[in-house]
């Protein structure tokens, strides 16, 4: 009996931190607001504005609710607490920490959500692998942390497309460029942005000698463009080419690859996922776009770096290390958590370095 109550105090506790971080009172009012709003004979004349004001009502119902049913469990709780007062009922006992344990869960999943505060963390992402220092080594590498980004995108249920891929010569890639689509894409994966450092004995060499690799990943968001940001065209080189697969091998006959560089910041985009030359077009300049964009905000933002996280994407300043020989761990530079569970994290489970990184941000 004392057991539960201090169970169920835990639960309160935890449950009105959240109240106050989340601000409930306050979401409750402009809720009210909102739906003044949306009753008016009006509304709709601006369709722009009535969808934008719909998805902010839209999103704040789903927070509040998220936060009441958890409330509502609570009381449940203590519902069923009264009743073991006078009955050591054991069915009761088991339906009280089901419900308890149940409930804890959806605290702790509420709590890792609310950490995603940022302006853009809602937004899908773009990711960008780049083979770094460290030869075939490094280039197995950027493979193999495309297969991780793939793997933990898969679990969260994410659509991803591919939209290029730089094949090397011996073994893994050069560089890809890969779309991701998803409740808070960006939020998860932008703890990822910066160098990623392996060191292994390595499969390339007669000796087995043990190899330090690098990779570069960007993680930028995709942002909703009010302006339609405008690019002229003296400022960009457009190339084509064929696109092509490992080994050289084509795989189109025709020059529908697209190579965007944007002369006055050096930002190079290629695209080759489709085979129309204007889609992957398109698709080039838009994530052209969301680079330029996300590098003025990075201008005006730089002190507080909201935008890229708080390292640099530079060579020796790596975010993460991966050890791959000897007591195999990940060990992450900023939040210093390490994991034993390599294979794991190599095949998409990243929450915990995610989460470490976000409440570090927070």
């Amino acid at each position: 009996m004392e057991n539960g109550i201090k169970k169920i105090e835990e639960l309160e506790t935890r449950l009105s931190a959240l109240k106050k971080f989340l601000k409930i009172v306050e979401k409750n009012l402009k809720m009210k607001e909102l739906r003044v709003l949306m009753s008016g004979v009006d509304f709709w004349d601006d369709q722009t504005l009535a969808i934008k004001i719909s998805q902010e009502a839209e999103e704040l119902f789903s927070e509040i609710k998220s936060y009441e049913e958890l409330e509502k469990g609570i009381k449940d709780l203590k519902e069923i607490l009264t009743f073991l007062d006078d009955n050591q009922d054991e069915q009761l006992l088991k339906e009280l920490d089901l419900k308890y344990q149940n409930l804890k869960l959806k605290i702790s999943t509420l709590e890792f959500q609310s950490l995603f505060k940022n302006k853009h963390d809602k937004s899908n992402a773009f990711i960008s692998i780049h083979a770094g220092t460290g030869g075939v080594d490094a280039q197995d590498w950027a493979e193999m942390l495309k297969r991780m980004f793939l793997r933990f995108c898969e679990k969260k249920g994410f659509k991803v497309d591919i939209l290029d891929l730089n094949y090397a010569n011996e073994a893994g890639i050069k560089s890809a460029e890969i779309k991701v689509r998803g409740p808070h894409a960006y939020g998860y994966l932008k703890s990822e942005n910066g160098v990623h450092r392996l060191l292994r004995n390595s499969p390339f060499n007669a000796d087995n000698l043990r190899q330090t690799s690098f990779a570069l990943v960007e993680i930028i968001p995709e942002i909703e463009m009010k302006n339609n940001l405008e690019i002229k065209d003296e400022d960009l080189r457009i190339d084509v080419y064929r696109s092509s697969g490992p080994g050289g091998q084509s795989v189109n006959t025709t020059d529908s690859a697209v190579r965007i560089t944007h002369l006055p910041s050096g930002i190079v985009v290629t695209c080759q996922s489709e085979r129309s030359q204007h889609q992957n077009k398109e698709n080039a300049l838009s994530i052209l776009k969301n680079k330029l964009t996300k590098l003025e905000l990075e201008k005006k933002e730089s002190a507080e770096k909201k935008i890229k996280g708080s390292n640099k994407a530079e060579w020796g300043r790596q975010i993460r290390s991966y050890f791959l020989y000897a007591n195999r761990l990940v060990k992450d530079h900023r939040s210093n958590l390490e994991l034993s569970n390599v294979d794991q994290v190599l095949d998409g489970d990243l929450d915990q370095l995610i989460e470490a990184y976000l409440k570090i941000e927070k």
